[in-house]
C-alpha cells in the first residue's frame, strides 16, 4: 500500500475511530494494521491525529536561483566551451551582453543580475548535472611507463 493510499484510508476510518468505544477501537486498529501493514502504535498515532496531513514542503532556505537562471547559466557555460566555474564567473558580466546580441532574448534583467552575483561554488553546484554528460574529461597526468623500469637495473628495484 502506498503512502497516499494509507492517507486516504486513515481519512475514511478516522471518524468511525473517534466515535467508537474502547473495544471497537481495538477491532478498528486490528483491521487497520492488517490492511496497511503498519505497526499498531503508528496506526494509533495516525488515527488520533486531529489535523490533516500537511503537504511535504522543502526544508531549509528557499531557492535563490530558479530554472530560468540555471538555463541561462548553462547557455553561457556552453558558449564559453564549458569553462570551469572559477574562470567563468569573472567573465559573465562581459558575456551576458554578447549573448544578448547573438540572439539570446530569454534573459531578463533579473536573471542577468543573479548571474553576475553568483559565486564560483554556486556555479559549480548548479552545473553539476551537466558536467559529466558532456563527454569532456579533465586533464590527466602521465601514466607510469615501462621504458623507465627497463632502464633501471634490477638491484635498485627491490
Amino acid at each position: 500500500m502506498t503512502r497516499g493510499n494509507i492517507k486516504e484510508y486513515v481519512e475514511a476510518i478516522k471518524g468511525r475511530y473517534f466515535r467508537a468505544i474502547k473495544r471497537e477501537k481495538s477491532r478498528i486498529l486490528d483491521e487497520f494494521t492488517k490492511v496497511t501493514g503498519c505497526h499498531r502504535k503508528a496506526a494509533i498515532r495516525l488515527l488520533r491525529c486531529k489535523k490533516r496531513f500537511r503537504e511535504s514542503r522543502r526544508c531549509g532556505r528557499p531557492r535563490l536561483y530558479g530554472n530560468e537562471v540555471v538555463m541561462a547559466l548553462r547557455t553561457a557555460w556552453e558558449a564559453t566551451d564549458r569553462l570551469c566555474s572559477k574562470r567563468l564567473q569573472p567573465f559573465l558580466p562581459e558575456l551576458i551582453p554578447v549573448l544578448r546580441r547573438c540572439g539570446e532574448k530569454s534573459m531578463s534583467a533579473d536573471v542577468e543580475t543573479k548571474l553576475i552575483q553568483m559565486s564560483p561554488s554556486t556555479i559549480e553546484r548548479l552545473l553539476h548535472p551537466w558536467r559529466n554528460a558532456g563527454g569532456r574529461h579533465p586533464l590527466r597526468t602521465t601514466k607510469p611507463g615501462s621504458l623507465l623500469k627497463s632502464s633501471i637495473p634490477n638491484q635498485y628495484l627491490c
